[in-house]
């Protein structure tokens, strides 16, 4: 095993004890180490020294703790002094209210301290924030033998029982060792460094851990988020190879017969973002290899026509073609869109729930075996043991993230060379998207029907509510339905927020003369379906629900969504949710109600605009992209270096070098591939195996 690995126990002052708890920062092993880089850094290149402060000056100082002591002030107040020195002098710094900085801060410690200066029985600083450099001689430390001044002081993630000085010093003492081991563990060539302008890796190491100034550490963080993202990329290329190679796909003939007429005979024309998405579909219909390609596409943006036209491709090539969706009742409406669809040019569509009779069921099944059912829409009752397809040409899947790996698994693999379409209503940035689904080939729907009137957008505050929910009765009254959605299901303790089940009493009372209905992730799957259907029904006039409706069933009467504590949710979930209105001839409208004295950014940015993948970007940019990814994706790690927004010109890179490194060599077998495919198992292992499943 190289050295690199070893457990850090062995590093030099290490030992068993601290290689405890450095265990529970996920530091295991040399190498770990050498990647536990800082959080931020401490610039101690511009301090000022002591004998020029002046009162009124606003400073940054480094100095040795000579004496500490609490004083009691005026009025009982106790303030914490202590007294600094450098090579030019000594100042008194104050802390008033902190007398307990007693305990933590002691004599012969090296601080930099940041604070205002003023006059009070001479200069006097009262610091806004401190850091501890060196514990000193003083606390049985080693003190620093390098000047304090003109240097950039590395903070290191830490954890009880080992502060981020003593992993500092552990670090300094290792790092030339560590920085020599690395050096042949770089897997990018000049050439290709020189196209992003980023360092080699030995450098980017040494300059995080120890730069000369702040300005240096910027390109070393680039280069280790490159390398995140390549190897992320790297990972879903050869998933994507595998998938396309292990079995011969079904290569579509360009008959056409009924896929151009249905298209010629639709009452609208597709837009030009639907024409490129089928262009880019068909294409990889037509080829010998298995299709994996994601459609997605903002709500009412048209994927379903797509989608159908994908599916009488496989039938007009004497295939059958399946669509499954997450509900029975999304599985029901795309049984009622397809059906009205695909009427004029002859092919009925086969619909299998898990609320069908024994006898509808078996007969569906028959249907299925024999081939005579072509068109095929359903749930998760598609992968049960007894479902038998005669020929599956294309499998298309909705709202993939809502299935499990496993159950996308079963339904790709019901016939070995089945083409697949993922559809997604959910707009991602592009830097997401081939992060998440790198491994799919992308066709993306940025291109609105026309004629779409855009939903009605407000951003209101409680005093508004009132008259909000006069807009909404004149609505219900007009024979309309609508929404009101809350972030909780029951009162919390915790949050201050408007709960579902205790404001659907309430509601009842207030819109007395209506039915109200409660919908919740707690009601059993039978409960939810049976509310919904009343409200598609047209029985429920107004509904009180949880985010469980965030991608739900189609309601052309349903005008009016207002949402609580909106503050509470994500922009992309806002926009699902305000998706759910202004689905027919009637005009849409929403209010995201706040809770705070001003709306956040993030709702008004909500109110702009109704473009979704522009909405998509803004919270990527406003939340981070650990808050867009929800739950973690099937083995991907959090991105310790990369910024999916900062760095989108590196994850560009990657996806191209990385589709192109495994087109021309698939197994990493070429010797000056060998690094990528070391890496790679160190880096994943084995979850590599997930990814095939997308």
């Amino acid at each position: 095993m190289p050295s690199i690995y070893r457990p850090v126990q062995f590093l030099k002052t290490v030992g068993p004890r601290r290689a405890e708890r450095f265990a529970r920062l996920g530091v295991l092993t040399a190498l770990d180490l050498l990647y536990h880089v800082p959080r931020r850094y401490e610039d101690a290149t511009t301090v000022a020294r002591i004998s020029s402060l002046e009162p009124g000056d606003e400073a940054t100082i480094i100095g040795r703790v000579v004496s500490t002591g609490v004083i009691r002030a005026r009025r009982g107040l106790r303030v914490f002094h202590a007294v600094l020195r450098d090579a030019t002098g000594q100042i008194e710094c104050a802390w008033p209210g902190r007398p307990w900085l007693e305990r933590t801060v002691r004599k012969g410690q090296l601080l930099l301290v940041t604070g205002p200066v003023r006059f009070y029985h001479g200069r006097q600083m009262q610091p806004r924030e401190h850091t501890l450099l060196e514990e000193g001689d003083e606390a049985g430390e080693p003190a620093d033998s390098e000047p304090a001044a003109g240097r950039v002081f590395p903070i290191y993630p830490a954890t009880e029982g080992l502060s981020h000085r003593q992993i500092r010093a552990i670090i300094r003492v290792n790092l030339p060792t560590l920085l020599r081991e690395v050096e042949s563990r770089e897997p990018f060539d000049p050439g290709w460094r020189s196209e992003l302008s980023i360092p080699p890796l030995r450098k980017a190491l040494e300059t995080l851990h120890d730069p000369a100034a702040l300005e240096d550490v910027e390109p070393a963080r680039r280069r280790l988020a490159y390398e995140e993202l390549f190897y992320l990329q790297l990972l879903h290329a050869r998933a994507r190879h595998r998938q396309k190679t292990d079995a011969v796909g079904i290569s579509h003939s360009g008959e056409r017969r009924l896929s151009e007429p249905f298209l010629r005979g639709l009452p609208f024309r597709l837009t030009g973002a639907q024409e490129r998405a089928w262009r880019e579909i068909e294409a990889d219909m037509e080829r010998d290899v298995r299709m994996y390609r994601l459609l997605q596409g903002d709500v009412a943006s048209g994927k379903t026509v797509i989608a159908a036209t994908a599916m009488l491709k496989a039938i007009e090539n004497d295939r059958q073609a399946v669509l499954m969706a997450p509900t029975e009742l999304l599985a029901e409406q795309h049984f009622r869109t397809l059906t009205g669809l695909m009427e004029a040019v002859g092919v009925e569509p086969e619909i299998l729930t898990g609320s069908l009779s024994v006898r509808e069921r078996q007969r569906a099944l028959e249907r299925l075996a024999s081939g005579e059912a072509r068109a095929i829409v359903g749930t998760h009752a598609l992968i049960q043991a007894d479902v038998r397809f005669a020929a599956p040409g294309v499998v298309v899947i909705d709202e993939q993230h809502r299935f499990g790996v496993e159950q996308r698994r079963l339904l790709r693999e019901a016939g070995e060379r089945t083409d697949t379409l993922v559809m997604s209503a959910t707009p991602i940035p592009r830097s997401l998207a081939l992060t998440l689904y790198g491994d799919l080939d992308l066709s993306v729907l940025d291109e609105m029907p026309p004629g779409r009137t855009p939903v009605t957008t407000g951003v209101r505050g409680p005093e508004s509510r009132e008259a909000a929910f006069q807009f909404l009765e004149s609505q219900l009254r007009e024979g309309r339905q609508g929404y009101i959605v809350y972030p909780l299901i029951d009162e919390s303790e915790v949050l201050d927020l408007r709960a579902a089940t205790e404001m659907h009493e309430r509601l009842s009372e207030r819109f007395a003369g209506f039915e109200v209905g409660l919908l919740h992730g707690r009601l059993s799957g039978a409960e939810r379906e049976d509310v919904m259907r009343r409200y598609l029904a047209g029985e429920i006039q107004l509904l009180v629900s949880t985010t469980v409706i965030e991608v739900g069933i189609d309601v052309p009467n349903a005008t009016v969504m207002y949402i609580e504590d909106a503050e509470r949710f994500g922009l992309a979930q806002l926009h699902q949710l305000r998706g759910r209105v202004g689905r027919g001839t009637y005009q849409g409208y929403c209010a995201a109600f706040y809770s705070g004295k001003e709306p956040p950014e993030r709702l008004e940015a909500f109110a702009r605009t109704t473009d979704g993948f522009e909405l998509a970007r803004a919270d990527l940019r406003l939340r981070g992209q650990g808050n867009l990814f929800g739950e973690r994706q099937h083995g991907v790690p959090e991105f310790r270096f990369a910024e999916l927004e900062r760095d989108s010109d590196l994850l560009e890179h990657a996806w191209r070098k990385a589709r192109k490194l495994v087109a021309s060599d698939p197994k990493l077998e070429r010797p000056e591939h060998r690094q990528f495919a070391r890496d790679l198992v160190e880096r994943y292992g084995r979850s590599e195996a997930l990814y095939e499943v997308g």
